[in-house]
């Protein structure tokens, strides 16, 4: 599954359940604004970069991150998948895009 430009909600439930047991590593990022964040986000979600800040943090997370699988999230997968594909046009070629967003997530869900 981690070897796929795309992922849907039932594979990501599945990851991150198997990453909990330690049985794989990649980063889950969820790319959404702050406000949306804050209405609910993916259990299992290291960390927050709103696309609106991309060119704040993108080169910093393009270079640290080059050796990882990377799956990016956000409400429908429009907003990820375009974070998906300049990254993979810029040499990630671990960058994954969970397609359906948080929309078409099933799985355990967190408030801050």
């Amino acid at each position: 599954m981690l070897n796929k430009n795309e992922i849907n909600s039932n594979e990501l439930i599945e990851l991150v359940e198997k990453r909990k047991n330690k049985e794989i590593d990649f980063l889950l990022i969820d790319v959404r604004e702050d406000m949306e964040y804050n209405m609910g986000y993916i259990d299992g979600v290291d960390m927050l970069k709103p696309t609106s800040a991309f060119n704040e943090w993108a080169k910093d997370l393009l270079e640290n991150s080059k050796d990882k699988k990377v799956i990016f999230t956000c409400r429908t997968g429009n907003r990820s998948g375009q974070v998906t594909q300049i990254f993979k046009a810029n040499g990630h070629n671990g960058a994954i895009n969970h397609n359906g967003g948080i929309m078409s997530y099933n799985g355990k869900t967190l408030r801050p």
